[in-house]
């Protein structure tokens, strides 16, 4: 896996984010074993305390579980995982949305230029 981490963001939040990313795009399936703490710290050349940190973020979100003597799993329950993919995706609408705002696009024409320019990417 291809890390992209900055400084100008905790680690452990960028960690969680891109986990994340990773487990709604379906690279991680549900009910599938995840890798350990270790493993990924070492993949992401990050201290294991700052990936414990984001693999805790995930169990919070209900992405990851936790089981005792097997270590952690992806959640088996797809429609929580269907609605967190969509809140992201819906993230990411609001974002170019803002950002074409921004560029002076007027609201009526946006939806126009982005089904205008869909396909040439």
């Amino acid at each position: 896996m291809q890390w992209e981490l900055t400084n100008d963001r905790p680690l452990y939040i960028q960690l969680t984010e891109q986990l994340k990313r990773l487990i709604l795009s379906g690279e991680y399936h549900p009910g599938e074993p995840f890798p350990s703490v270790r493993e990924l710290a070492t993949s992401a050349n990050v201290n294991p305390n700052t990936m414990q940190r984001a693999l805790a973020e995930l169990e919070r979100d209900g992405l990851l579980i936790t089981e005792r003597t097997a270590g952690r799993r992806i959640t088996s329950d797809h429609s929580m995982l269907e609605a967190m993919r969509n809140e992201l995706a819906l993230t990411y609408l609001q974002k170019v949305k803002c950002e074409l705002s921004a560029l002076g696009f007027e609201p009526e024409n946006q939806l126009t230029f982005i089904n205008e320019s869909w396909n040439k990417y």
